[in-house]
């Protein structure tokens, strides 16, 4: 099996195009090539050779016209072609998981690969630093004399990590939101929702009118974390700060103004705290509440 695509310099389109397809064929050589007969060879050709049949494995959308676009406007780039024939398979099969994948990054990809601004900076001079940015920095510049095939295919193992990650957390998600739901209905004071684990709750509690603190175990530090609820899950701002009398306070300063003796942090801008134990973080949250 040969997985063809463009020699030259590359994009994240590309590199999460060939990464998914190794999900699929894991034993796959990988060729970068700009030659016609090369390409023509390829069992399966990504980004490059202008055409789109998806049925003789042909992703490219560089081809007048492209390659079609989907329902919101967001053209598809090599990425996303790829993703449409084989995402439901790399997905056990979870149709709900592969199109959870689309929205929340491939159609990101293919956006910024066709040109499509999918956000407005609020400040021209600064502006996000994208996965895109984070390929950029790696990639060897003229001065190193370094090998750009090399550095794809190393680049592309990390790719393909950051890859398998999504497609996991996409597989769990709609089982962990339910569990979120779960929650939230038998809370006797909806005001408060605690959570067995760091479960996805941004999406799911957003919806609510009543929670405004949210308290989960940090599974790295087992500390308890107390969670301001944010009013638009995409916004900074929050339905109810944590007390002034508390900002930027950590250890012995934190338990005595609050009373809590295992009490550990409450963030400077107030939207977080933590203490040891899930009863301190419970009563921390019911004192947050008064004031």
């Amino acid at each position: 099996m040969k997985i063809v695509t463009h020699s030259g310099s590359f994009h994240q389109d590309e590199l999460f195009a060939v990464a998914t397809l190794q999900l699929v064929y894991p034993d796959a050589e990988i060729i970068r090539t700009r030659d016609p007969e090369v390409i023509a060879s390829g069992d399966i050709v990504v980004d490059i050779g202008g055409i789109y049949d998806p049925a003789q494995n042909k992703f490219d959308h560089h081809q007048e016209g492209g390659a079609g676009k989907r329902g919101n406007g967001i053209p598809y780039a090599a990425f996303g072609l790829v993703w449409k024939k084989f995402g439901r398979q790399i997905c056990g099969g979870r149709a709900e998981a592969a199109d959870l994948m689309d929205r929340k990054m491939i159609q990101a990809i293919d956006a910024s690969d066709n040109g499509v601004l999918v956000y407005t900076p609020v400040n021209r001079e600064i502006q996000p630093y994208l996965f895109d940015s984070f390929l950029n920095a790696i990639t060897p510049t003229w001065r190193e004399g370094k090998s750009i095939d090399d550095a794809f295919i190393q680049i592309l193992a990390i790719v393909k990590l950051v890859l398998t990650k999504e497609i996991e957390k996409a597989r769990y998600f709609f089982e962990e939101t339910e569990l979120v739901r779960k929650a939230y209905k038998e809370s006797e004071d909806k005001r408060i929702i605690v959570l067995d684990h760091p479960y996805p709750w941004k999406s799911v509690l957003t919806k609510f009118p009543e929670p405004l603190y949210v308290i989960y175990q940090d599974q790295n530090t087992k500390e308890w974390v107390i969670m301001a609820m944010k009013k638009d899950p995409r916004a900074f701002i929050y339905r109810k700060l944590f007390p002034q009398s508390w900002a930027g306070k950590v250890g012995k300063p934190l338990a005595e103004v609050t009373g809590v003796p295992d009490a550990v942090f409450c963030h400077n801008k107030r939207f977080i705290a933590k203490a040891w134990s899930k009863e301190s973080a419970i009563k921390m949250a019911k004192m947050a509440l008064d004031n």
